[in-house]
């Protein structure tokens, strides 16, 4: 069996407790280290929380008595006591790429649920049923870094993780060009329902920099490794719009999609069906099934179909034919498990499986 100390840096937030929810038992990886910004630092974990504990399931009780270390400050003493980090904080933008370069070059691998570093070239996102060989760019990074252990591997943004793995069994077929519409959960906004007023009987049509996010990141996913670097997918036209709707949790899309070879419905659901059979993860966080093809009008819906699988599977119905595009679907992903800290504990997983963490 494996062990791996971990620490989890950003530790006090929503998708940070998450981590915690889901790393409990966990067979592979021991949580010895918790960590956060200095307000909270030097206080217990249950301390440093408080009435902002924002999960149903209570907050567990090995981790309540932890002393909470300082994100910045404590930075070498953290990485030493760890083999990995697992890193959800809530900063600007070039701070979080500053503090996990930092962490890498102390030989510390990062495991990020954060943007900052999604869009350097030899840092790779990983869906790891989708394009797990993206690995492979970790030993260029680690030229570039001056590393002998220590490097960055992305989770993508929550807002694909539902057409995106939709859409990559149908690459043989050639898609031209992708419209999805997003309806996204509040607790993508690290928020609840009981706390935000302002989205109760109201439909939010922003979300920031989500639209440029979902229209880039699915292209870094689905390109290839040249010249040490990922060189994106070209060949492929995505345009998005993305929405904050009154749901707790489950991110939904509208998908619509063109292809060169246009294939019919029945290849569709085929190839849907047909890449389950592909995927041979083993790993403890990965599902059974990876995605669900639903023939009811109704489904998928966030209510009943966000935790299959342990809110590990994508959820895809009313595939139909659509008079602008060839085809329209609808897909569903659980957007703080699949599309946040359990989908990061997925790829934690491969790596060590891959043996990139020691």
């Amino acid at each position: 069996m494996k062990n791996f100390n971990v620490g989890v840096i950003g530790a006090t937030g929503m998708v940070g407790q998450r981590f915690l929810t889901i790393l409990k038992d966990h067979p592979w990886f021991n949580v010895k280290v918790l960590a956060a910004s200095s307000s909270s630092a030097n206080k217990t974990y249950e301390e440093a929380v408080k009435e902002k504990w924002k999960l149903s399931e209570k907050m567990p009780e090995k981790f309540k008595n932890l002393i909470v270390l300082d994100a910045m400050k404590n930075m070498k003493k953290i990485a030493e006591e760890v083999d990995f980090v697992f890193c959800a904080v809530n900063m600007p933008k070039e701070e979080i790429k500053n503090l996990e370069e930092a962490y890498a070059k102390l030989e510390c691998p990062v495991i990020s649920n954060n943007s900052a570093n999604r869009n350097v070239e030899d840092v790779p996102m990983i869906i790891p049923e989708i394009n797990a060989s993206h690995i492979k760019i970790i030993d260029s990074q680690k030229k570039r870094l001056k590393t002998k252990k220590g490097f960055i591997a992305v989770k993508s943004n929550c807002s694909i993780q539902s057409f995106v793995p939709a859409i990559s069994p149908l690459l043989c077929f050639k898609p031209t060009k992708i419209l999805a519409c997003t309806y996204q959960a509040v607790s993508g906004a690290g928020r609840t329902l009981e706390e935000w007023e302002e989205i109760k009987d109201n439909v939010i049509p922003f979300i920031k920099n989500e639209e440029e996010k979902s229209e880039l990141e699915p292209l870094k996913i689905w390109g290839e490794i040249k010249n040490e670097k990922i060189v994106p997918n070209k060949e492929i036209s995505i345009t998005t719009q993305c929405l904050r709707v009154p749901v707790s949790d489950g991110h939904t899309a509208a998908v619509f999609v063109s292809f060169k070879e246009k294939p019919t419905l029945d290849e569709i659901k085929n190839k849907w069906e047909d890449f389950n059979k592909t995927i041979n993860l083993n790993l403890p966080s990965s599902p059974k099934k990876f995605l669900h093809y639903f023939e009811e009008e109704d489904r998928p819906q966030s209510k009943l179909d966000r935790n299959l699988e342990n809110g590990m599977a994508i959820s895809i119905g009313r595939l139909r034919k659509d008079s602008q595009y060839d085809y329209k679907f609808i897909c569903l992903s659980h957007n703080t498990l699949r599309g946040a800290a359990k989908g990061a504990v997925l790829m934690a997983e491969l790596l060590a499986d891959e043996g990139y963490l020691k």
